[in-house]
């Protein structure tokens, strides 16, 4: 197949203005034979090497770290996305992404993350050949370590703003000096990806193996989660590179690191998903098993209210990483050695993931929290796993971009794509503005399987349009400062992408196996869909009030409350369903 002539078939952020069927959707029960093989052999060494050794771990043994990732790597599961051609298994990125779900162990999943993306990844994307052939045979086997140093003491969100200069040597080679902070798997790593300014202003990447004189790695941060990850402070002091360690091209640096970062949140992602199957199935137990009052703590009301909650979040997240991750694979069209291919395919798809990366990372705290909650006193004792899955669950709110600012990139990248034309968002928000005027306004129930449910995600979907359509012709060119507002907007899309992805599984899976097979996925669907309305109003709301005022706003708001008319369900009812389906399994099930 020619790499090239592979176009996404769904445009990155077209959710939003048109129609996907239920069978255009990829699922987690859509897994092929291969996949769910992958995943059992990963379920199995992380059962067997893994859990047992976690407390090890979180004491910083980076020898036993290392020996596991290299146990990974004579497995073959630290190449899967890389290309044949260095030794690597080629895989999709389907595969990949189960991988990052079963390996996604506090701070393990975070030593494997930064090795096998960050660490990897600007190596696969933009080394050259030599690079690619020196580096990535070594680092599949886990013989060199990767780890990536963008991050300042005075540069975190502010990619542009570092200080770390590069100069060039008369020999044609490098001098670089400054220093970096945060930096993941820097006890042990071998290879770095570090950026740098030439000349004061050229954001560029160079690669810099450790014990390069005068590169020195920093003692470790004592941080509040991830303890047993490796972070600590790089420092540069005249470090003389030769000129086959610049990474890409001068100037090339920002373009670098936003890309690795875009990927590193799609992953990112999968492994939130994966650390709340892993914590719940704890509550649950815990919940089963001890004794209040003389009956199990499972079988109070408000017990199961919270099983039922952390199950349908983790329902829903899981069904919007695994339907973006189909659309990834759509794109790549089965071509999945070509690494400017698979970056294409990233960038065109980059929302989505930016938008996962926030929804994720925040079910992750509530589930973490929730499961504090039902341990009770224990759950603040450290001997006990509710604590350090919760101290660990906080992370994920910063790196790969802090929640804000992937707010602030999700809806910055849809209004970019809508102004520069490839994406219709304009002609949408304006005939949306006008339906207003229509008697009905769509507003029919519709028949079949959660009609009522779909009807609302087309709702929902209008609202998000209306509200941002009225900021932007408020705002134009000067909208990019009003954070506030585009937050705001940002949560309507998430939610909307949240709402329909969760939606479309529950639909493709009944239609497949059958309503009662599909019961559950219907019931946490039903209460997601229920309990997200008011969140939607919430958010329009605050756009339309931030942007108007008087008569205007006035009638603005009557036209929300038409789009997102609902009546409210019996959610107890359904999460008593879906409750004590987890209990009876004793895990996560959808």
């Amino acid at each position: 197949m020619d790499a090239k002539a592979v176009a996404p078939p769904v445009a990155g952020g077209s959710f939003l203005i048109g129609e996907t069927a239920p069978t255009d959707v990829f699922t987690p029960e859509d897994l092929n034979e291969e996949q769910r093989l992958v995943r059992q052999t990963v379920q199995d060494f992380a059962q067997r090497e893994l859990v047992p050794n976690l407390n090890r771990i979180e004491e910083k043994d980076w020898e036993l770290t290392r020996r596991l990732f290299r146990t990974l790597g004579e497995m073959g599961i630290l190449g899967i996305e890389v290309p044949a051609a260095y030794g690597g298994s080629e895989l999709d990125k389907i595969t990949a992404i189960v991988v990052a779900e079963e390996l996604s162990y506090g701070s393990f999943g975070v030593g494997y993350g930064a090795h096998t993306g960050i660490g990897m990844e600007p190596i696969i994307f933009f080394g050259t050949e030599e690079q690619r052939r020196r580096y990535l045979p070594k680092m599949i086997r886990a013989e060199l370590i990767g780890a990536y140093a963008l991050t300042e003491p005075t540069a975190g969100s502010d990619a542009m703003s570092i200080r770390t200069k590069a100069v060039r040597a008369p020999d044609g080679g490098w001098v670089l000096n400054g220093a970096k902070q945060f930096i993941t798997n820097a006890a042990f790593a071998d290879i770095f990806t570090v950026f740098a300014k030439v000349d004061g202003e050229q954001h560029t990447a160079f690669l810099v193996e450790r014990g390069t004189p005068g590169f020195a790695v920093g003692e470790e941060e004592h941080k509040m989660g991830i303890r047993g990850s490796s972070t600590a402070s790089l420092f540069l002091e005249n470090v003389h590179l030769p000129a086959g360690n610049l990474l890409g091209e001068v100037g090339q640096g920002f373009k670098i690191a936003m890309n690795i970062l875009n990927m590193g949140r799609f992953k990112l992602a999968a492994a939130l998903v994966g650390a709340c199957r892993h914590v719940l199935p704890q509550a649950i137990q815990y919940a089963v098993e001890r004794q209040q009052f003389g009956r199990s703590l499972s079988s109070f009301g408000l017990i199961k209210a919270k099983i039922a909650e952390m199950a349908i979040r983790t329902y829903v997240a899981e069904s919007m990483v695994y339907r973006t991750v189909g659309l990834i694979n759509d794109a790549l069209g089965g071509v999945h050695g070509d690494p400017q291919e698979a970056m294409r395919a990233l960038e065109e798809y980059a929302v989505e993931c930016a938008m996962n990366k926030v929804f994720t990372s925040e079910v992750l705290d509530f589930v973490t929290d929730e499961t504090v909650q039902i341990f009770g006193g224990y759950g603040f004792i450290e001997e006990y796993p509710a604590a350090r899955a919760y101290r660990d669950a906080r992370i994920n709110r910063l790196f790969e971009g802090t929640s804000e600012i992937n707010r602030l990139l999700t809806t910055g990248m849809l209004l970019r794509r809508a102004q520069r034309g490839r994406l219709g968002l304009i002609p949408a928000a304006l005939a949306v503005a006008q339906e207003l005027t229509s008697p009905s306004l769509g507003e029919e129930l519709g028949m079949g399987l959660l009609a009522e449910e779909r009807r609302l995600v087309t709702m929902v979907k209008k609202a998000a349009l209306f509200a941002a359509g009225v900021a932007v012709q408020k705002y134009l060119d000067k909208i990019e400062e009003e954070q506030e507002v585009l937050a705001a907007i940002a949560d309507l899309v998430i939610e909307t992408f949240a709402m329909e992805s969760g939606l479309l599984r529950a639909l493709k899976a009944a239609r497949r196996d059958g309503e009662d097979a599909a019961a559950v996925k219907i019931a946490m669907i039903r209460a997601y869909v229920n309990d997200a309305m008011p969140r939607v109003d919430a958010s329009a709301k605050t756009v339309l009030a931030a942007v108007e005022e008087g008569d205007t706003l006035r009638t603005e708001l009557a036209g929300l409350r038409r789009f997102l008319r609902y009546t409210p369900i019996n959610t107890v009812a359904l999460r008593r369903q879906i409750a004590q389906a987890q209990i009876n399994a004793a895990q996560y099930v959808s």
